[in-house]
């Protein structure tokens, strides 16, 4: 077990008046260790906090005097600090089997920790979850958390998740809900394995055995160019269409019956059906938002908001793949994935008069290819896509949040130099891409920009 490190200490805070110095280890609050941010929170929230510092080697006591509840002002190393309860499913279509060489060693994690789902969104399996994992769940509010189905039927969920305890694990989730937990689902669509029927099967289970499940969201497998497994493919476009058509018949069966649509189509199926996006209000708050259900039309809205002047209408920083692994701050859990509006070069740019290129993955370029002229239009400059296709995962990755530094500086070496590009900060997590390069190393200068809107739409104009 390893204690708790200080990152950073907050200017003014408690901690600081205090005397609490980045690097400090934290052996102790009030007498305890903790094992994991979320206690280290609750203790940290005491009026009267007692520290057991270690420092250079020396051991010391500490005490910091705030108010009942104000944030101490020390942001710690991570968000476990005992051992993050590994995955030991063995899924022919997981992604973090298919993850090429190179990347940062984090990122070969699998997790199926319960308290990484409520941190960060993480789905878990719930196949290592115990009766203690429920007892902390329920004593201290862990709420939401985000469970892998994939399927309702025992024998195919066990198969899909190559663990016999897959076939049993769904009874945590139904005793989750009956406590009162707000859990969303995540279904991993594989053609051939389980979506038509089997897909059919599971809503039918979602309905019959766990209506109270907040959403779910069916995504397609990704299938990237690093697969070993042999029945593991993209969708067809035809495949694609299918799965729409399914989850529109369910939704209406589950207004019919609950009063809400509960299960929603990632943007990849409509991108691969080539249909359009449904409405925006029908996604019901865009509650997996970051699952990649509604983003079009969520940015959509924003973009149309801002130029109108209002910037109160945004999803605000949410969950996302990958955003835990390389730290966890204390304050809102959530490692924050770039520091500097500008990184390259380290310095912000302030001539906006130049052309304008937003640097995306290919899906992204086609979801912002319809607001162009508009943008254009505000910032009072041409403003285009600079599509960056994902050749360090290859086969069907094309989501903007999976580009590597590699392939952004490929594609920005042949655009031209005195153009101004904006990238979101989705592609980088503590400031990196996923292949451990940062934009410091890009052939281009590049604006780091919030993944919205609304910050879209400020940075252009």
């Amino acid at each position: 077990m390893e204690f708790p490190r200080v990152l950073a200490v907050a200017p003014g805070s408690p901690a600081e008046r205090a005397g609490i110095q980045i690097g400090d280890e934290l052996l102790s609050l009030n007498g305890e260790a903790p094992r994991d941010v979320l206690r280290y929170r609750l203790l940290a929230d005491e009026a009267t906090v007692e520290l057991e510092v270690r420092r250079g080697g020396l051991d010391q006591m500490i005490v910091v005097d705030k108010l009942d509840g104000e944030p101490m002002g020390a942001e710690v190393h991570s968000a476990v600090f005992d051992r993050v309860v590994t995955c030991d499913n063995h899924c022919s279509f997981c992604f973090i089997y298919q993850l090429p060489q190179g990347m940062r060693k984090s990122l070969y994690l699998k997790d199926d920790d319960y308290r990484l789902s409520f941190l960060y969104g993480n789905f878990t399996t719930l196949t290592r979850f115990t009766e203690a994992d429920l007892e902390r769940v329920l004593d201290e509010g862990l709420s939401p958390l985000y469970v892998s189905i994939h399927a309702t039927d025992p024998d195919v969920r066990a198969a899909m998740l190559r663990n016999r305890r897959g076939a049993v694990s769904l009874r945590w989730l139904r005793v989750l809900l009956d406590h009162g937990v707000e859990v969303h689902g995540q279904v991993v669509v594989c053609p051939g394995v389980n979506d038509g029927e089997v897909l059919d099967d599971t809503l039918l289970g979602v309905l019959d055995r766990f209506p109270e499940l907040a959403t779910v969201a069916c995504v397609p497998l990704g299938v990237s160019a690093h697969n070993r497994e042999p029945t593991m493919r993209p969708h067809t476009a035809d495949e694609a269409a299918a799965v729409i058509d399914t989850i529109d018949a369910w939704q209406e069966r589950f207004l019919s019956t609950l009063g809400r649509r509960m299960v929603f189509a990632a943007d990849e199926y409509h991108l691969m059906a080539d249909r359009p996006f449904p409405e925006a209000q029908s996604y019901e708050g865009f509650s997996q938002h970051e699952n990649g259900i509604g983003m079009a039309r969520m940015l959509e809205r924003e973009v149309h908001e801002a130029l109108a002047g209002r910037t109160d209408v945004g999803t605000g920083r949410q969950h996302g793949f990958f955003s835990w692994v390389d730290g966890a701050p204390a304050t809102g859990y959530q490692a924050p994935r770039v520091t500097l509006r500008s990184r390259a070069g380290g310095r912000v740019l302030t001539d906006h008069k130049r052309p304008i290129g937003l640097v995306t993955g290919e899906y992204g370029a086609r979801v912002l290819e319809p607001l162009l002229d508009m943008l254009s239009e505000a910032a009072a400059v041409e403003v285009r896509t600079v599509p960056v296709a994902n050749h360090f995962f290859g086969g069907n990755i094309a989501v903007t949040g999976l580009l590597a530094g590699v392939d952004v500086a490929r594609v920005l070496s042949d655009q031209p130099s005195d153009h101004r590009y904006l990238m979101p900060d989705v592609v980088l997590s503590q400031g990196m891409f996923l292949d451990a390069t940062t934009p410091d190393s890009l052939p281009r200068t590049v604006e780091i920009v919030p993944t919205d809107g609304i910050s879209l739409v400020g940075a252009l104009t």
